[in-house]
């Protein structure tokens, strides 16, 4: 965790001293979109409100069009190009919101735009891409592959590069979700915002803080990475964009190796803290999201609430938790869903030794089954080197209603004899 919480600034400090787009740059942003966006639903969760001890609104951009704020950058940057850029189009290089909040921007405003993605991009954000009108170019294995090939064809072709992050005009529009919050939530004292590559804290924590200077108020920015790409943790550390070594996380939207040069300077500037949450954090709140709130978010869009969940953010008063997206393959959401009840105690994954002989089987399921639990899946096998040659292993995964219950069942399974090993 950074904590950089200083005595009670001065209103030039936390307004027009920022570096980046100034307040009237924001303002004209959100006049450019005007029609063109949504402005997305605020929502209560009495759950998290509950665990904060304090409002807490969850900021919908999980319903935005494109299923992302992304497009609220995009659309800004390429609103304001002139009649040369416009014919010889837009190029940039992702493997989701940013390429569809692109495509569709280009399409709007009738220029063509190329986009270049790694081949193992997911296929529902590989689709809604060539959807919205781009041409799709898969390039490499990774983001890296498919950025070079943008920038290659940037260098032959003339065309306009649209960064994800790194651009005063991208950060203006991104900051439209700040103006947003302090409409619909005038009273607001903290904003928990995602931050990966810098592109939406910055732009909200700018927006924000030299709004509420105008009337002397000051808003409490809060910052959530993954904690196995937490960039700016070590930039910040270090006083300037530092690359860190990522390591693989389920949020793969905000899994940046190093900060933009502009993002890090307002970041730097206007927000108070930054906090990390895990990939079991993050699952668990994606299932809180979809059972409480009736929500699909990505989990780069989770972690703003994983950290409200695990403690990492307090507030004294109505806290927005930005919910930056909705963008996920089914596939994968599967697995993120059978993540986040195995990290809740939900989904119990057991292993036993049973005696080699019949009827065993049917005693561990009249075991779960009088404690009130579901097996929904069994591996029953003799070849298992675990045992000893007279046993035989059983795997077996039983959903719970949650801690307390998963423990029942696992000492019912004691008190008969065996020796449950949780996997």
């Amino acid at each position: 965790m950074i904590d950089r919480t200083t005595p009670e600034p001065t209103v030039e400090a936390r307004g027009a001293a920022l570096p980046g787009p100034s307040l009237s740059d924001f303002e004209e942003a959100r006049e450019r979109l005007r029609g063109i966006v949504q402005e997305t639903p605020m929502e209560r969760s009495r759950y998290l409100s509950g665990i904060l001890g304090a409002d807490v609104l969850l900021k919908c951009e999980n319903l935005q069009r494109t299923g992302a704020y992304k497009i609220r950058g995009a659309y800004n940057m390429l609103s304001q190009l002139d009649a040369e850029q416009r014919e010889r189009g837009v190029v940039a290089a992702s493997a989701g919101n940013h390429a569809q909040g692109v495509a569709f921007s280009a399409t709007e405003l009738g220029i063509r735009s190329t986009i270049f993605m790694p081949l193992g991009v997911a296929l529902p954000k590989l689709q809604a891409t060539r959807d919205y009108g781009a041409d799709v170019e898969l390039r490499g294995m990774d983001f890296q592959s498919a950025l070079a090939a943008a920038i290659d064809h940037v260098e032959r072709t003339g065309a306009t590069f649209v960064p994800p992050y790194d651009h005063a005009q991208i950060i203006a529009g991104q900051g439209t979700v700040g103006l947003e919050i302090l409409d619909q939530v005038p009273d607001v004292a903290t904003i928990v915002v995602p931050l990966g590559g810098g592109g939406l804290a910055a732009g909200v924590a700018s927006a924000v803080r030299q709004r509420a200077a105008l009337t002397g108020r000051t808003v409490r920015i809060v910052g959530v990475q993954a904690e196995r790409a937490a960039s700016f943790v070590d930039s910040l550390a270090a006083g300037e964009p530092t690359t860190i070594v990522t390591r693989p996380t389920i949020a793969d939207g905000i899994a940046v190796s190093r900060p933009g040069t502009l993002p890090f300077s307002i970041v730097q500037a206007a927000v108070d803290e930054i906090v990390t949450v895990s990939d079991d954090d993050i699952a668990r709140a994606m299932i809180v999201l979809l059972e409480r709130a009736k929500l699909v978010v990505e989990p780069s869009g989770a972690v703003t609430t994983a950290a409200i969940m695990t403690g990492l953010v307090t507030s004294d008063g109505p806290t927005v938790a930005v919910l930056s997206g909705g963008n996920i393959d089914p596939l994968f959401m599967e697995r993120v869903i059978a993540r986040g009840l195995a990290a809740s105690e939900r989904y119990l994954n057991v292993r036993l030794a049973l005696p080699d002989r019949p009827g065993q089987l049917a005693i561990i399921a009249q075991i779960v089954s009088d404690e009130q639990a579901n097996v929904v899946e069994v591996l029953h096998t003799q070849h298992d080197t675990w045992t000893s040659i007279a046993d035989v292993a059983l795997d077996i995964s039983v959903t719970t209603r949650g801690p307390e219950h998963a423990q029942r069942v696992l000492a019912a399974l004691r008190r008969a004899g065996y020796e449950p090993q949780v996997r």
